[in-house]
């Protein structure tokens, strides 16, 4: 082990115990396009509800959803590893939860923002990319009040489709977000409100392509579509 790997280690396993020191933590494994990653997350997401006080709650209904990995990003993962020239383009993940879909995307030669309105989850973002030996930038960015000025060549989001109230500023932060000529990659398990966010994006200038993939790793297969959002009319 030269000095890089011995330091790398060092700082992973003293980040790993602090981590465990706040958190019952599992570590999941899989290979995406021939490449092996291992990811931390939480053993029980809903044991951090506890943590939620009600004033906490009722300002921001956030439930802790970060905490697990979900179909929609592994899909996600592998489709943009396996589909998606990334080296070179600057790209913002929002609602990145561990950061899968952030590291994975470093990992292909992405220039990757990764964003969680959870500061919990960031920290899991930042362990996640040194435990794969990627580099990212990690911010703080809510939907409801997009605080950036920067525009990305992709956006990439899994599962954020969840509740009604998301849908509306999840498309104005996608329009602030991209570049002109952007993508954004929009990960789903085929929830009925899927369909409600797409109108959304026609009605705010965007071209929708699906492309629809299932998830096979769990006890049964979940489906999941990947929008992607262009601006203007597709051509080919």
């Amino acid at each position: 082990m030269n000095l890089k790997q011995e330091l790398h280690k060092n700082g992973c396993d003293a980040f790993y115990r602090e981590l465990a020191a706040e958190y019952d933590l599992r570590e999941i494994f899989y290979t995406i396009q021939e490449r092996s990653f291992g990811f931390l997350c939480v053993e029980d997401s809903y044991a951090l509800l506890d943590r939620i006080s009600p004033e906490e709650f009722l300002k921001d209904e956030q439930m802790p959803y970060w905490a697990e990995i979900w179909p929609a990003a592994i899909m996600l993962s592998s489709f943009i590893a396996r589909e998606l020239p990334l080296e070179g383009k600057r790209i913002i993940e929002i609602g990145a939860g561990v950061g899968m879909v952030s590291v994975v995307a470093a990992a292909n030669g992405a220039d990757v923002l990764s964003t969680d309105y959870s500061q919990d989850a960031l920290r899991f973002v930042a362990y996640n990319a040194l435990r794969n030996g990627v580099h990212l930038e990690t911010a703080t960015l809510d939907w409801r009040l997009v605080q950036c000025n920067e525009r990305f060549d992709m956006l990439f989001a899994a599962d954020v489709l969840y509740e009604r109230v998301n849908l509306l500023p999840v498309m104005t932060a996608i329009d602030k977000l991209l570049k002109s000529d952007g993508t954004a990659w929009i990960a789903d398990p085929r929830r009925r409100l899927a369909g409600q966010f797409l109108d959304l994006a026609g009605e705010n200038g965007f071209s929708i392509t699906p492309f629809a993939t299932n998830y096979e790793g769990g006890s049964q297969p979940v489906g999941v579509n990947i929008y992607r959002l262009s601006r203007g009319v597709m051509h080919g």
